[in-house]
């Protein structure tokens, strides 16, 4: 049986909210073996998505928010390969500024738990960067998927609708900066980092505001 491992595919688009558009790498992540796989973030590219999967079976495409560079390509995605698109129900208004005419199959609630290849993800409500924002961890892995809640460097931006400072600095101190230090921290964009690595910045940010 093959092992479950991480992959990452950086897909290239948009990202728009409030009136602004701006050019945006997201990651997408892929998270299972052989056979079966999950996909944190349907991005932009459903073709280079399903490449990415390579014939595998999907078995959720999990959005860990609803701007639209994180499921615009959920929905195409989903139709490709069957698997239904999860998100927490929160973040249903952004999602209905991309997909007015489609809704997510399922919601993700905090707690609740998302097997895939004998990997077991807990899915984590970190509100702040949006109102539904969820975060998987997988202790298995020594991994969390982070959506745009926690970056190398800081809290994911909260300067736009939907979003909260102080929520996502409470988020990330009492859901993510508990877990084990060693943890790898798998971002929205950008680069991979720990929560070790993260951790003692936290009142650095708190100061700067942002």
């Amino acid at each position: 049986m093959s092992a479950a491992r991480v992959e990452r595919l950086v897909t290239s688009g948009q990202f728009s909210l409030d009136g602004g558009t701006w050019d945006v790498d997201n990651n997408v992540w892929i998270v299972g073996d052989d056979h079966e796989v999950i996909v944190v973030d349907a991005a932009h590219d459903a073709e280079a998505i399903a490449a990415a999967v390579a014939g595998r079976r999907v078995t959720a495409i999990v959005c860990t928010h609803a701007h639209n560079d994180h499921i615009d390509a959920a929905p195409a995605l989903a139709e490709a390969t069957g698997a239904p698109v999860l998100l927490h129900p929160d973040d249903l208004p952004l999602w209905k500024q991309t997909h007015p005419d489609r809704a997510p199959d399922a919601e993700l609630a905090d707690g609740q738990r998302i097997v895939v290849a004998d990997v077991e993800l807990t899915v984590l409500h970190t509100p702040g960067h949006a109102p539904g924002a969820v975060c998987l961890h997988a202790p298995a892995l020594g991994a969390l998927f982070s959506g745009d809640t926690l970056f190398a460097g800081g809290p994911g931006a909260t300067g736009r609708s939907y979003s909260d400072f102080p929520t996502i600095v409470d988020s990330i101190r009492t859901r993510l900066l508990t877990l084990p230090g060693d943890t790898v921290v798998h971002t929205g964009h950008g680069d991979t980092t720990t929560i070790g690595a993260e951790a003692p910045h936290l009142q650095d940010w708190i100061d700067r505001g942002f």
